[in-house]
């Protein structure tokens, strides 16, 4: 027995002591290969998933790492049974190969015939697949890579893909650094990704991810399409790639609800990409439009089904994945992996922060105790409207406009779900709202009064929760979200990372309404940020009001 700071149980959770003195280095540790489930006040639970072994195996972390780790921190004996499982599961990724074969296009191999034999058998692979060549390699045919990959991993045996990409047509890209110079974390990023193929980079908000997607068109040289979450974050792409590479304002189409170009970089969103007619997806025949080298998917953790349908045919094509956060809700990391690829750089958000590159945030929740009217009001309400009742109470809506009030000379932005919510806390403070109906060029004139200070406070819907680069915001204040959503959460926290010119800090704020749903939703919004190291304080709401 030793004095480490982890617990490693045979159920496969890990149970971190946050008061040891080595728990920040044993969790920056495990980040890379274990989930974190549970974060109350001094025990974290983190677990050990195939998924998570499999993407620290494609990052070029072995069992061996894993296991050291383990052995390191661990207070007591590893059960032996455990560490087993760990080398086998790791050892499944990368036993199956797909490859590019000169006479039959593509073929699946293993060296292990054993396994070869057992996938080929289930019910759903066997129709992909054609002859066998020998007892280790075995015809895929045409268009079925990505759907293979796909159930491959569903089987447990993830498929690492060595059958190469079309080149796509060719299109001089460059960086120029002038003025400003590639992070080192950046270069190691589109390196990374390149020398895997496909997959996806995360980064925390405010660290370049745009800049990776630049450095990876750079280094593939050909035409591209990039997905992002909407229009806004397509004319900030556009004006990132114009400053940051060779590209001329008549290379790079804006593929969107207004306008339908298409370039040789071509950047549309999501939104329209999905859009029906009568029934069907009629734009995404913009990915056979060009013979594209690389499409870049922006925020790849909010992939629609139907782009990731599509995304199952175009399996030769160069695709790289960005987002701050592999989190998925809906469960569909499986499918970010198999069809984007897995994940090929990741970096803590406290190491960029301890380079600088991103302000440090204070995290604090604000615990609000409803009146007895609206105890009331939210005891009697239908379970589906019970987190609407207590996260848009008045008690609220008055902790947040003293928060807005105490911080009036920073700038702040208030961020929530609810419409009407917003609406009043706007009124009330008399600042612009920015919400899904408001007009392109009036969010993008607020966005940058907000950036000169002309404007100091803005409340903004979800909208705002992406892709939206405002640099001068200190001080964020959540009143209300997508119910446990943590990926939100990280996104929010995200919109106040960005390094301030006077290296000021950012101060993330969440109201709470205490003893509630919104209370238990909270607990696992913050689970994500946990996990890279930031811990929420906890105030009382009667603290800020007595304040102001």
């Amino acid at each position: 027995m030793s004095d480490g700071p982890l617990i490693v149980q045979s159920d496969k959770t890990l149970l971190l002591d946050v008061d040891h003195i080595l728990s920040d280095e044993c969790r920056r540790a495990i980040a890379s290969f274990a989930e974190l489930e549970k974060s109350p006040e001094h025990i974290h639970t983190y677990r050990l998933t195939p998924l998570g072994l499999w993407n620290a195996r494609a990052s070029g972390h072995d069992a061996e790492m894993v296991v050291d780790t383990l052995l390191k921190y661990s207070r007591y004996a590893v059960p032996h049974a455990l560490l087993v499982d760990i080398a086998e599961t790791m050892s499944r990724y990368g036993r199956l190969r797909l490859e590019a074969h000169p006479v039959h296009g593509l073929v699946l191999v293993s060296n292990d015939p054993a396994v070869l034999k057992e996938v080929t058998r289930g019910k759903k692979i066997a129709p992909m697949l054609g002859l066998p060549l020998d007892d280790e390699t075995i015809i895929v045919h045409p268009g079925q890579r990505g759907f293979l990959k796909q159930a491959l991993l569903k089987l447990g045996w993830p498929a690492e893909d060595f059958a190469g990409y079309v080149d796509g047509e060719h299109h001089d890209i460059d960086l120029v650094q002038e003025g400003w110079k590639i992070r080192k974390y950046q270069e190691l990023a589109a390196e990374g990704f390149w020398h895997g193929g496909s997959g996806v980079v995360v980064l925390p908000c405010g660290a370049g991810k745009t800049i990776v997607g630049a450095a990876a068109m750079a280094h593939a040289k050909a035409t591209t399409l990039i997905l992002v979450t909407n229009t806004v974050a397509a004319r900030q792409w556009r004006d990132e790639l114009l400053k940051r590479t060779t590209l001329h304002e008549d290379e790079i189409g804006e593929y969107s609800g207004s306008k339908k170009e298409i370039r040789p970089v071509t950047i549309a969103t999501y939104q329209v990409m999905t859009t029906r007619k009568k029934g069907l997806y009629a734009h995404l025949d913009l990915f056979d439009a060009i013979d594209w080298g690389l499409i870049i998917y922006d925020e790849v953790h909010l992939l629609p089904a139907p782009i990731f349908r599509f995304t199952a045919d175009i399996q030769s094509r160069r695709r790289l994945g960005l987002t701050a956060t592999l989190v998925r809700e809906d469960g569909m990391e499986g499918e970010v992996f198999s069809l984007i690829g897995p994940k090929r750089y990741d970096v803590p958000w406290r190491e960029i922060e301890a380079q600088g590159y991103i302000a440090p945030a204070d995290c604090v929740e604000v615990r609000v105790t409803l009146t007895d009217a609206e105890r009331l009001n939210y005891a009697t309400a239908e379970p589906e409207d019970r987190y609407r009742f207590c996260a848009t109470t008045l008690t609220k809506q008055r902790v947040a406009v003293a928060l807005a009030r105490q911080h009036s000379e920073e700038q702040v932005l208030i961020i929530g779900q609810y419409l009407d919510q917003l609406d009043a806390l706007g009124q009330e403070l008399g600042v612009p709202v920015i919400k899904g109906d408001t007009p392109i060029k009036e969010r993008e004139r607020l966005f940058a009064a907000y950036r000169t200070g002309e404007i100091k406070c803005l409340v903004v819907s979800k909208v705002a929760n992406f892709s939206i680069d405002l640099p001068e915001a200190t001080i964020a204040i959540q009143v209300s979200g997508t119910f446990g959503s943590r990926q939100e959460e990280a996104q929010r926290l995200g919109r106040v990372l960005r390094p301030k010119a006077d290296g000021r800090g950012a101060r993330f704020y969440s109201v709470v309404a205490r003893d509630t749903v919104d209370q238990d939703f909270a607990q696992n919004r913050q689970r994500f940020l946990a996990e890279q190291g930031y811990a929420y304080r906890i105030i009382d709401a009667d603290e800020v009001l007595s304040a102001d």
